[in-house]
């Protein structure tokens, strides 16, 4: 879909990669610094049910807040309420990219643009885009077992740290958090693409 056609109180597969061979995270610092820009960003427009961040992709599962809580942080009129949101998102993207550049003395641009959005439209479908979005470190053989990649939201799901991920509501999706677990434990083959130049 457009990325100019999100939603109010809509689930949303976010999706977006470095260009070429480019490395969105290089450090250890780079992870924690997306995920400060994600919340400065993105947190007033939409909750966070999961993530995973790789070297040069990110997922994430977001639900965009009510029109009523959006048209009050934009204060815009409703029907501008699409192109605020991807505005809002475009402008995490290009605040990491500033930050990144200057920290590594590089110009131009780093991420695929746009950015992908696709609209979840069942609970099985979000069951399966969660389990998608933490497999991927399995996916791409950084790691051998979900929980022991840390740069996803799986570890916030399971435990009860203090996380600004929806976890309550990730745990009902699947009926509870044990559920959850047997889910991600599942062994199935090489992950299939579940959108359009998914990487």
């Amino acid at each position: 879909m457009s990325t100019h056609q999100l939603q109010p109180h809509t689930y949303y597969h976010l999706y977006n990669r470095a260009h070429g061979n480019e490395q969105l995270f290089k450090e250890q610092e780079n992870y924690r610094f997306f995920l400060s820009r994600w919340a400065k960003y993105v947190e007033p427009i939409a909750s966070t049910y999961a993530y995973c961040l790789m070297p040069n992709h990110i997922h994430f599962l977001i639900r965009t807040r009510d029109e009523e809580q959006l048209l009050a942080f934009f204060k815009r009129e409703n029907h501008l309420l699409s192109k605020a949101m991807s505005q809002q998102l475009g402008n995490l993207f290009n605040s990491y990219t500033k930050a990144f550049n200057k920290r590594y003395d590089r110009m131009g641009s780093l991420w695929m643009r746009p950015f992908k959005a696709k609209e979840i439209d069942s609970e099985e479908y979000l069951r399966n885009v969660i389990f998608y979005i933490h497999h991927n470190p399995i996916h791409h053989g950084f790691r051998q077992r979900i929980e022991d990649w840390p740069h996803s939201s799986f570890q916030a799901l399971i435990t009860k740290g203090k996380t600004k991920v929806m976890r309550e509501a990730v745990h009902r999706c699947y009926g509870s958090k044990a559920e959850l677990r047997r889910f991600h434990e599942q062994v199935i083959g090489p992950l299939r693409p579940l959108e359009d130049e998914l990487t």
